[in-house]
Order: C-alpha cells, then structure tokens, then sequence
C-alpha cells in the first residue's frame, strides 16, 4: 500500500483496473485506492505480471502488499521484492511535488498492448475485455478476436453483447432495500437508518475533533470597508474582457491573507510537540464543498502569485473538487486556510481550526451597511473577517495585528497588485 498523501496511514482498494496474472507495463493504470484525502488511481512502477494480493474492499495499512510484479506472477523474485519498495519510493516522491501536482486520470482507457502468450491456455484478451466480459456474461472462447495476434479487445466484447451471443444475460443489480423503521426504543423519531463514513469523512470528523480538543483557540472579528476593493473588482473584470478570469473577492482574502502571511511567520506555522514549526513557503488552504464533505484544496506560494494567477488556481482546484478528481499533493502541504460562507447569505461565523495550523480565517457576507466617513453617514458596502487561532503559537496581539493587516491590505487593493 503505496503513501499516497503526507497525513496517510491506511487505504481501502476500490478497484483494480487490471486483472490477476495479467501482463502490465510501467505507467499503466493498476488499482483505484481511497485514501484519507480523496480517491486516487494507482500507476505501476514495474513491468512484468501481476499477481493481486488484496482483494476489493480490503483496507490495509501503508506498506503493507497489495500486489506484486514480475516474470512468473511475483513469485517471490527480486521484481516481486522491488514491486513493493519502488512504488512506495515513488509515492512519497509524489507527495514531496506538491508545487505543480499533475492532473491524475481515473477514466479507464482500452489498451492497445502486445499479444499475450497463451502458452498456458489462457484465452488471449485485453483486460477491460475480460472485466466486460465478466459483468456482459459473455463467453471469451467463443469469440474471434480483431487485436494484434487475434487478441480480444473491447469492440469484440461489446460486439458479441449487442448481437446477443451471451450464453446468458448478466444479472440484474440487487435493489436496495428500503430502510426498516425501528420497531421500538425510537424516542418517537420515527424510522431510523445510519450511514457509514466514507474514509474522508471519518478523517475529518478525527481532525475537527482533534482541533477542538487539543487547540486552546480564542477569535478575533473585524470589519473591512470593500468600497476601494469593489471598484478595483470592476476594473479587472474590464480588463479580462468576457472570457477572462476575473479575480472574485475571496481571491482578494487569499492573497491579502498571504500577504500578512510573509510579516507575521507564527501564523503561517504551527504548535507541534512543543515547539513552533515556522514554514518557509506561504501556502494558502481554501475551503471548498465537495461531495458530502468539507474539502481544503492548496494554492502554493501565494504571496508571490499575481491575483490572476490565484484566480485561476483557486477556479481549478474548486472545479476539481466537486469533480471528484482532486488528488493528495494538491491537497497538502497548507500553512493557513481560508473558509467562506458569505454567497450563503452567512454574516460571521467561526471557522474550526485545521490541525497543526495556527489559524484560520472565516469570511463573511458583503453586505451595505451604514458607516461614518470624514464625519458623514455614509452606506460603503462591508465584510467580516473572524480569525480564529491556536492560542499556542499566536498570542492576542499579535493576531490582532495580523488580522489588522488583511484589512488594510483589502482596504487599499492597489497593494494586492505590487
């Protein structure tokens, strides 16, 4: 079980993308793992065959073998004893490229590759033939392959499935049974049904309950007068024209945030066995909601990214997200986070600290509201920000001189530019 993210102590298999005793070459698709971030698709590091150890829906802890690789099935070999150190050396690589993570696939695509030997009478085959086939009930044997060497591919399979040569249909999915109501010792609540956690769910629920438990945090709030930052909005979105990316106000927060960031380094660390970690590297956490749960996606050395630039990570990441497609490195690595409940209609709200981080910054609704200026009652159009901290690392004034400095930095949005 390859480290497929910095906080990762387990996975569950969700899937393998090749079958037992199936040629596979580095760089293929192999097996679809959840992990405590997200769901990620697992590439081979080695060539040869492969011979599955854990099955679907095991849960195993990170180092221990899922599958080994090489000539003969992993039969023990130096491939087989390689097959379970590189991936893992390529996995906590992976986590260490956390400035500019690729994009991993999770669609299936059909291989092309050689032809099999059947020297042991298995009928040649592409792997996602056999899985269609399998789910399709339809018999390989019978079939002429179009591949290279008369090997099976895709196209035969679907083939022989529409033309009705399945020696049977393939079985219909199980209904799922509607929940039974409680018979008695209900409270009167009526039927009552559970659902089990997914792995990123029981993990946020760990972290949330650690943060509260162990974080001694106080909260501090403001008021930032948006007037200078709206018509700054404008001009930029004036400026990308109607297929640019004009920066959104939460971009404003990011970087205004990032900014302070870089002179106050205690609340771009942590309180960790004792001591503060202080990070070199501002990297900007923004929460964003995801399916069923609470995602944090990074945006890496913000302070000395352009709002643009921001913009169009922060637009990326979001959409990656509620795409399900957000891989471990674009998810680790933050110092500080940002949450917004402000298109929500939401005014102020306290935002739970995300473990080792020092703090976190909850942004509010944009709202006109009545303010003295020069002496006058005027109507400027006002946020909230409300920082809560790790009382461990930032102390009161020095938050308060933090959060000041975001202010200030909205307040004259030209600053955001330089």
């Amino acid at each position: 079980m390859p480290r497929l993210s910095d906080s990762m102590e387990e996975g569950t298999i969700l899937k393998w993308l090749k079958s037992d005793g199936d040629e596979v070459s580095r760089g293929e698709e192999l097996v679809e793992i959840e992990t405590d971030k997200a769901n990620m698709t697992y590439e081979a590091d080695l060539e040869g065959v492969l011979k599955i150890v854990a099955q679907e829906g095991d849960t195993l802890p990170v180092g221990q073998t899922i599958a080994q690789i090489g000539a003969g099935g992993g039969d023990g070999g130096e491939t087989a004893r390689a097959s379970e150190e590189e991936p893992q050396q390529a996995a906590d690589e992976e986590v260490e490229r956390v400035k500019q993570p690729e994009p991993v696939a999770t669609e299936e695509k059909e291989p092309e590759p050689e032809p099999e030997s059947d020297e042991n009478g298995r009928v040649k085959a592409s792997p996602i033939a056999r899985r269609m086939a399998k789910d399709l009930g339809v018999e390989l044997g019978s079939l002429q392959g179009s591949g290279p060497g008369g090997r099976i591919v895709k196209s035969d399979v679907e083939a022989a499935a529409k033309d009705g040569e399945q020696p049977e249909e393939a079985p219909a999915e199980k209904p799922r049974e509607a929940p039974q109501p409680v018979a008695s010792g209900d409270g009167g609540r009526g039927a009552t049904t559970t659902e089990e956690l997914t792995r990123l769910q029981q993990t946020i629920a760990r972290r949330m309950a650690e943060s509260k438990a162990t974080a001694p945090e106080f909260v501090l709030t403001c008021e930032v007068d948006m007037h200078d930052a709206v018509e700054f909005r404008k001009q930029l979105k004036a400026a990308a024209g109607e297929d640019g990316v004009a920066p959104s106000f939460n971009d404003f927060v990011v970087k205004a945030s990032a900014l302070a960031l870089k002179e106050f380094p205690r609340a771009n660390g942590a309180y960790r066995d004792g001591k503060f970690e202080l990070y070199s590297r501002v990297n900007v956490g923004i929460a964003v909601a995801g399916q069923d749960a609470l995602i944090v996606p990074t945006v890496f050395d913000a302070d000395s990214k352009s709002l643009g630039r921001i913009a169009r990570d922060a637009r990326t990441l979001a959409e990656r997200v509620r795409a399900g497609k957000i891989t471990p490195p674009e998810l680790s690595s933050g110092t500080f986070s940002v949450s917004n409940l402000g298109m929500f209609g939401i005014k102020r709200f306290v935002a739970v600290i995300n473990p080792p981080q020092a703090a976190i910054l909850a942004v509010g609704e944009m709202t006109p509201r009545p303010v003295v200026r020069d002496g006058k009652v005027t109507v400027r159009p006002v946020m909230e920000l409300t920082l809560s901290c790790d009382h461990r690392i930032l102390y009161g004034a020095d938050a308060a001189q933090f959060l000041g400095r975001i202010r200030e930095r909205l307040e004259n949005p030209l600053s955001l530019a330089l």
